[in-house]
């Protein structure tokens, strides 16, 4: 690869004649960084930008890590995300696995956002501690240099629950999420709650958020339901909500049994079944611009404050 020695040897002149004129610096003057920058496109040279950016010691460029890229909720998410940081005048990266996780002390990127429940607590706190800018979407972490801006969940579920009280089923059925996942533990929680406040029994079956894990649960459902009863499904998100759903459509027998499913995102999917599934809704978009704002202060050395995301259950 051309560097800018090999330019500099080229058109006789220092190398740092070459970084002016590479540079757009007004120490050359204009006929040299002309004959400088033809010589540099004929070697074909390419700008070393990570190495600029560190001697800059900014890269306008975020981070965003993720557990996952399946689904329509990360596209919506990371759509609010990429609006807002063009505004300021930034890039995002989507990311994953550990080894993304150097991009942050390696200076490739300015700052970060995580909706990933396998990023540890323990390396956010030690890029926080060395000065870098973090803005967390799944859990808490009490840092000068970390922000939290997180979900509603527990008044969406409230609200969610609230809505059972004239439901014929006496015992309302709960798909829960990934266990240690932030998310999942403030629904579930909340859920247990308020089904206790209004009288009802409720049962717990494991689930990962995905759709596959739903359709898995309702099989487990199935097995205690009785043709006759109706069954009450709480998904604590609408992938297995969907999952769920496509378990009873496809069983015929319960094509006489009234089953109700509520989940939790209302992706866009989910009014589109028949009947269509309730859900607790938010702007996913608005989340990713209001985390992406909040990078963007912590940045520039503006005040912040922790954010939460307003959420309302939405019926049919």
């Amino acid at each position: 690869m051309t560097g800018i020695k090999e330019i500099a040897k080229r058109a006789n002149v220092s190398i740092s004649t070459v970084s002016y004129a590479l540079n757009n610096s007004p120490r050359v003057s204009e006929k040299t960084k002309q004959r400088i920058l033809k010589i540099a496109k004929e070697m074909n040279y390419i700008p070393n930008r990570a190495g600029q950016n560190l001697r800059r010691k900014q890269t306008r460029i975020i981070g965003v890590h993720l557990s996952s890229y399946s689904g329509s909720f990360y596209g919506e998410l990371l759509d609010g995300i990429q609006h807002m940081a063009k505004e300021l005048g930034f890039d995002i990266i989507a990311c994953s696995g550990e080894k993304s996780r150097l991009f942050l002390p390696q200076g490739m990127i300015d700052g970060i956002i995580v909706l990933d429940q396998f990023y540890p607590d323990e390396q956010l706190l030690e890029y926080a501690n060395d000065g870098h800018s973090i803005v967390v979407l799944d859990r808490q972490l009490e840092h000068k240099n970390i922000r939290h801006v997180l979900l509603d969940n527990r008044e969406g579920i409230k609200q969610a629950v609230q809505s059972l009280v004239t439901s014929p089923s006496e015992t309302i059925d709960i798909i829960n999420g990934p266990k240690g996942n932030f998310d999942s533990r403030e629904r579930l929680e909340t859920a247990t709650r308020e089904i206790s406040k209004l009288g009802k029994k409720f049962r717990i079956y494991k689930g990962w958020f995905t759709e596959e894990s739903g359709f898995i649960a309702a099989r487990e459902i199935a097995r205690e339901a009785t043709n006759e009863s109706p069954i009450e499904i709480l998904a604590l998100n609408d992938e297995m909500g969907i999952g769920a759903y496509n378990y009873f459509k496809k069983n015929d027998r319960f094509k006489d049994t009234e089953i109700n499913i509520t989940g939790f995102d209302d992706l866009m999917v989910s009014r589109y079944l028949d009947p269509q599934m309730n859900s607790v809704s938010y702007s996913k978009r608005e989340w990713g611009a209001v985390s992406m704002n909040t990078l963007y202060k912590m940045l520039n050395g503006q005040e912040t404050e922790d954010k939460l995301i307003s959420t309302r259950y939405r019926t049919t």
